[in-house]
Formats: structure tokens, sequence, C-alpha cells
């Protein structure tokens, strides 16, 4: 299956740059999910408090037989429990339901402008991981100026931000400014929630290589410096979905994903607007 490569996100901690997601997986078939993601030999698992499926996760994670240290979970705080001790009280809960007593990755799942505690729930991570519960801390979904903000006040800068990231949505402006500023790019999302599994363009790389066009977009992702979690509960596209380190894109393929870009190739919701708690 090949070696996967890590991403640096601190001086002493590395993210495995393919992981497995669990967003809209039900909790009746996470365990299992997970389970045959770990056989196949993902070691990053993405979950959030929102997605419900948190305790299914740690019993997997459990009963794989896995050293904890081979591992790597990120969870997510959710929009209604922003703030300095929400933050911390829905840490101890996340917790509690994975089994885990050290994080390697906790995100702010959305800024959730209108409320504004995006700064106070910072304060709390900050916190987490001068105690050492949390190996590094991170957002999901915020945009420049997002970040920006909370870098100007922040001890600790975000390690990354997770967003979606796909072929029809490329995010390069916000890809640059995460250069800049030592923060990795992590993509959800990254096949276009299964809009793109039939574009013309994406067939054609994929019948070039003997490929899936899942397997191509992955391949995108890893060649441009992104983190990704493909997500599936079918077994035979966990396995597929890992399949991707023993060919590469060349140029042409490159430039042809690059054309399908399109700033207004969003589908879920837009991070300035989306206060939902």
């Amino acid at each position: 299956m090949g070696h996967v490569p890590n991403i640096d996100l601190t001086t002493d901690v590395a993210i495995p740059q393919l992981g497995f997601g669990v967003f809209q997986v039900p909790p009746a078939e996470t365990k299992e999910a997970v389970a045959t993601a770990l056989r196949v030999g993902y070691r990053s698992i993405d979950t959030a408090a929102v997605y419900g499926n948190e305790r299914q996760v740690g019993e997997a994670i459990a009963e794989s037989g896995i050293a904890r240290d081979e591992l790597f979970i990120t969870t997510k705080l959710w929009n209604s429990e922003q703030g300095y001790d929400t933050t911390l009280a829905a840490f101890d809960a996340s917790m509690e339901k994975l089994g885990l007593e050290q994080l390697d990755l906790y995100l702010i799942h959305w800024p959730v402008p209108e409320r504004d505690h995006y700064l106070d729930t910072w304060r709390a991570f900050e916190k987490l991981h001068a105690d050492g519960r949390v190996r590094a801390i991170g957002v999901s979904n915020f945009t420049e100026e997002h970040l920006q903000r909370l870098m100007d006040s922040a001890d600790v800068k975000p390690a990354i931000n997770q967003v979606e990231l796909h072929p029809r949505f490329q995010q390069s402006k916000l890809r640059a400014f995460h250069a800049e500023h030592g923060i990795a790019t992590e993509a959800w999302g990254p096949l276009g929630q299964g809009t793109l599994l039939d574009h013309p363009v994406l067939s054609k790389i994929a019948e070039k290589h003997g490929r899936s066009t899942a397997q191509v977009m992955i391949r995108w992702h890893l060649q441009i410096g992104n983190v990704v979690i493909p997500k599936s509960v079918t077994p035979a596209r966990i396995e597929q979905n890992f399949a991707v380190f023993d060919f590469e894109l060349d140029g042409e393929d490159l430039d042809a994903i690059a054309s399908l870009d399109d700033e207004n190739g969003r589908i879920g919701p837009d991070p300035t607007t989306f206060n939902v708690v």
C-alpha cells in the first residue's frame, strides 16, 4: 500500500498526510468503518463532537490493538460550546467519549462570526495545549481574515486549518496564506462530496493511470501538499482510497486539474455567514 508521509504541524508533532474522516458516518456504522480503515493502514482518524460518533471512534481505537503513539486522533469543538469555560467542559466530554487521555489535534469547528467567541475559545485551546492534554491545536473553516485576527491575539499560532478543498474549489489564496504563516492545509470534502467522481477531465486522467477518479483526486491533494481525509463506509473504497502511493500525476495532469478551479465551486457553508449553533 505504501508509506503515508507526514506533514509537520509543530516542531514535535506531525500528522499523517492521508487520514480517514467520519463526517456523516452514522454512529451505528462508525466503529466498523474505522476498524476497517485501521486494518487497511490508516493511522489518522478525524471526527468531531457534532458528528455524534466520537464514542464509536474510541471503541474502534480501543479494540484495534494498535499502540496509542502510532495513532493520530482529531476532534473538533462544536459552535454552541465556544467560549473559555464551555470549551474546557466540551473537551472533557469529547475525551470521555473517545476514551483518551491525550488528544493529538483539537480544532475550532467554525469561526461563527456572529457570536464572536473564537478568541476566548482559543485561550482555552492554548490552556489545553499548555497542560499537555492536546499535542496540537488548530481551526477549521477559517478565512484569512479570521486567521489573522486570531494570530494577532494568540500566543500559539494555529497549527492547521481544515477547510473545504477539492478540484472545483482549490482555495489557492488561502493555501498561500497558510504557507506564508506556517499553517498546514487540511482538506475536507476532498472529492467534492461525490460530485466530481464522474467529471470528464478527472475520468480521463484516471483512465490514463488505470485508477479511479477518487484515487486521482486524493493523489492530487497529496502532491500539492494538503492533508486529506476522505471518508467512506464501503470497505473496498476505504482500501482503494489508501492505495495512492504507487503512482504519480504528471505536469499535464496537474495543469488539467488546476483548470477546474472555480471561485464559485464551494459546496458547503460559507464561513463568513455560517452561524449555526
